[in-house]
């Protein structure tokens, strides 16, 4: 993400719960798929749950654009 992203995310999260959670769950879902990634070979079982977690991460930041969108246009 941005670094101007990551700033309006800060400056909005302590007043938008819907944004807080989608971060947690964002930085969440990073965490796991770093261990994932830490890995020499995946199960055909572990393959398929970073697939879900990736679906999921983007999912979520994809409702985050969203709502960093509108941030943006009210910030002018």
């Amino acid at each position: 993400m941005e670094q101007q992203d990551l700033e309006l995310i800060a400056a909005h999260m302590g007043h938008d719960e819907e944004l807080k959670a989608l971060w947690e769950e964002h930085v969440g879902f990073e965490k796991i798929l770093e261990r994932y990634s830490g890995k020499a070979a995946l199960s055909p079982a572990e393959d398929l749950e970073v697939k879900e977690y990736k679906k999921k991460k983007l999912a979520g930041k994809t409702r985050i654009q969203a709502l960093l969108e509108k941030y943006k246009k009210q910030e002018g």
